[in-house]
């Protein structure tokens, strides 16, 4: 992409710049900078207050600035005269460490000091809906099993291969999209990358599908378990760790079970350890214990963890080893932060390899039919709450995430449960009002 952003927009017709960042609750922040003005703001950053987001900050701190990353530039497809560009907040020049991009960053560089590049992948699904946000976008997708439904995604063609064209245009290496498990569900997947580039294309990702979907008169949805009754939204994330160069994968060992390497069991160990903590991070709102804890679905089957398993080629564990030198993490939703889903993996997992940590029994059970065999495995979290006390406890992973963002984020959360514990809903009256 080049380091000088004002010579990428005079190369390609860049009238605008969108300078982003993504706060605490995965809100994406942005201020519009006309080309003209983009050399100053590359050099000093655009002014943020900070309190107006959902950052631990006060209307008494001074301005935040965010300085747009050149190498994560991206000229919009559906509208090539503006740029979206992440940025990295910094205040009184030094980095905000609580800002999420920081954080990853941070934890990427201490990877890399023990010799380790981390790559990822992530699998991002959504729901194309009515623009009220109250029914599936599609009347005809009623199939009570509808993956793959050849029929329904054709209906939504314009959509999904616009959005996949953008991909293919930007090189990010589209390579499959598909009807998912619930109706009104998709899932587009793209080339795995490192994990900053990954965290990047993820949040650009999410501006871009709501973006196409409402240029359609349609409005597209990330949340966990936006319908009762049907699949929620995952955000599996695929994980290998490389050297140095990033050209050897570390995780791959044929002589292994699983083709997985000792340091990627480990890495694993980690993930394993850390699970339940894990949660507050990769399921971060009210909603996504809707989805972890879900009944039956309509499909026959929730696509989600419960228990803090592992396995082989299963989808019915919280992580599964599907190939040789990587492995499926399938406990993430779509509203978990595509910066911190990033950073508490690898916190976890370097952790894990420090401590040489043993990833536990490996079960092959179909889960869904037999999990209430397993015995010793620990349950994830039942809400939000119970994710954020088992957060508070992991002394070693708030340190590894950072003193000042492990206090943001649990404080901001903490708020964000209390307000849903006081909201007045409608079940209290259901049940309640004739005891």
């Amino acid at each position: 992409m080049g380091n000088d952003l004002a010579a990428f927009a005079k190369k390609n017709g860049v009238k605008y710049f969108m300078i982003s960042y993504t706060d605490l609750f995965s809100g994406q922040r942005a201020k519009l900078v006309p080309a003209q003005a983009i050399a100053d703001m590359q050099k000093d950053g655009a002014g943020f207050a900070g309190f107006a987001t959902w950052l631990d900050l006060t209307p008494a701190h001074p301005d935040m600035l965010a300085v747009p990353d050149p190498d994560s530039v991206i000229q919009l497809p559906w509208k090539p005269e503006v740029a979206w560009v992440a940025a990295n907040c910094i205040m009184d020049d030094k980095e905000v460490d609580q800002a999420p991009r920081n954080t990853l960053k941070r934890l990427i560089a201490e990877a890399a000091s023990d010799g380790m590049h981390v790559k990822t992948g992530v699998e991002a699904e959504f729901f194309l809906i009515s623009p009220d946000g109250k029914t599936i976008s599609d009347e005809y997708d009623t199939a009570s099993k509808p993956c793959y439904d050849q029929q329904a995604v054709m209906r939504r063609y314009d959509v999904i291969a616009e959005i996949c064209d953008h991909m293919l245009a930007l090189g990010w290496g589209a390579y499959q999209n598909d009807h998912e498990d619930a109706n009104g569900q998709f899932e587009m997947n793209w080339a795995f990358d490192d994990a900053l580039a990954t965290a990047d294309k993820h949040s650009f990702f999410k501006f871009m599908v709501k973006s196409i979907a409402e240029k359609h008169g349609l409005r597209a949805t990330f949340m966990p378990k936006p319908f009762q009754g049907l699949t929620g939204n995952g955000c599996h994330a695929h994980i290998s760790v490389w050297d140095k160069a990033g050209k050897t994968n570390v995780f791959a060992d044929n002589a292994m079970e699983l083709g997985l390497s000792a340091k990627g069991r480990n890495f694993l160990g980690g993930i394993m350890k850390h699970a339940s903590a894990l949660a507050a991070i990769t399921n971060p709102t009210v909603n996504s214990y809707k989805r972890i804890n879900a009944p039956r679905t309509i499909s026959g089957a929730t696509w989600a963890p419960n228990t803090v398993t592992w396995t082989g080629n299963n989808r019915t564990h919280m992580v599964r080893v599907p190939g040789p030198g990587r492995f499926e993490l399938r406990l993430p939703d779509g509203a978990a932060n595509p910066y911190l889903l990033q950073a508490v993996i690898i916190a976890a997992g370097l952790d894990g390899i420090r401590s040489k940590a043993d990833p536990g029994k490996r079960y092959d059970i179909d889960m869904y039919q037999h999990g209430h065999t397993v015995k010793g495995a620990p349950k994830l979290p039942l809400n939000l709450l119970d994710a954020l006390r088992e957060f508070d406890k992991d002394k070693s992973l708030k340190a590894a995430l950072g003193e000042e963002f492990s206090s943001a984020y649990l404080k901001l959360k903490h708020q964000e449960w209390n307000s849903y514990a006081s909201h007045f809903t409608q079940w209290e009256r259901d049940h309640t009002l004739d005891i």
